[in-house]
């Protein structure tokens, strides 16, 4: 395997890592603020709060890893992209900002149950993916152009584009599909029959409308890059198995059966899915202007950053593990017998 394909590999491993938690911790805050508008906080809010206590603080390091690295590698993102998502990208930083103010006030303040502030928790739930989601959107060409030594990106296309707006459509169902089946698990670890009820109700519920929005993505890519869209096709295989990840995960949901592994199931769909979509995008960064070998970095940068990142990922992971099992999974914590890690 060449550097660059390591190291696009590698970057998209991290990215799916991000992908996964993020989603748990963005559902987990439209789902507390919705459950205070329908008067259900009481029955799930002290479950997220459980699982968000320990956790929060770590979520965007899979993201971290990702930007730094997408720059290191190919250092001409930052030219074509630099641009474009100068809006999108800052209002992505300003929400997240916001976003950590909330669970520095629910954490150390003194106004823990205000609910302006658990209305912007809410908010930037769905706020958050639906402006990431807008470098996948990029990355298929037709929203930026190159004229002489500038790069113009075309706001109006962006806005009025069919295939950017079912990306926003499928990020924000995917977050609150996931993050409700993780829940559900959390919530039956913590035998709690009233919030694994309602949990579970959320995950069949939101299930639907994110098969359907993948297949209306799969149509809009059809149109708006029919290169990209072959391409998938010749990898149906490995959203094939994606599918049937789904099924088996919403069967097990509906069955009430090993929740744990549902959400396993739940993993390896998006898992086939991301990898699939990103396999079919090879070898391109940015349709048509960049790919992954335009301007590579120097063998010696390449190396230096591959192992940077797999020591990391090799050091994450099982971090996120013993935190898992120190804290999210802790017999006592989850039934709320000991007090949240601060």
């Amino acid at each position: 395997m060449s550097y660059e394909l390591l190291g696009i590999t590698v970057l998209w491993t991290f990215l799916y890592g991000y992908l996964i938690v993020a989603s748990v911790d963005f559902g987990a805050g439209f789902f507390s603020y919705y459950s205070e508008l329908t008067g259900k906080k009481n029955v799930i809010h002290h479950i997220i709060q459980r699982y968000l206590s320990p956790v929060w603080e770590v979520t965007n390091v899979f993201l971290i890893f990702f930007m730094v690295g997408i720059v290191g590698f190919f250092p001409d993102t930052a030219y074509y992209y630099g641009t474009a998502l100068l809006i999108p990208g800052s209002v992505a930083i300003i929400l997240l900002a916001i976003r950590g103010s909330y669970y520095a006030f629910a954490n150390y303040g003194s106004k823990k149950d205000n609910r302006f502030y658990l209305f912007l928790y809410g908010a930037t739930g769905l706020l958050i993916p639906a402006s990431l989601s807008t470098v996948l959107t990029l990355s298929e060409g037709g929203f930026i152009e190159e004229r002489g030594n500038k790069v113009i990106f075309l706001y109006e296309k962006l806005f009025t584009s069919s295939y950017s707006w079912s990306v926003v459509l499928l990020a924000i169902v995917s977050v609150l599909y996931i993050s409700a089946v993780f829940l559900t698990y959390y919530a039956s670890r913590a035998n709690d029959g009233a919030a694994l009820q309602l949990l579970r109700r959320y995950a069949l519920g939101w299930s639907m409308p994110t098969i359907l929005s993948s297949m209306l993505v799969f149509f809009a890519i059809s149109r708006h890059n029919p290169v990209h869209f072959e391409r998938m096709v010749d990898l149906f295989w490995m959203f094939a198995l994606s599918f049937i990840c789904f099924a088996v995960a919403v069967y097990l949901v509906w069955t009430r059966k090993a929740y744990g592994l549902a959400f396993v199931f739940v993993m390896l769909q998006f898992a086939f899915a991301f990898f699939g979509y990103g396999a079919a995008h090879m070898p391109h960064i940015l349709y048509p202007y960049l790919t992954i070998y335009d301007n590579f970095t120097n063998d010696t940068m390449a190396v230096a950053l591959i192992v940077v990142f797999i020591l990391g990922l090799l050091v994450l992971i099982p971090s996120l593990a013993l935190l898992m099992r120190l804290f999210l999974f802790d017999a006592k914590y989850v039934q709320g017998q000991t007090k949240p890690a601060k």
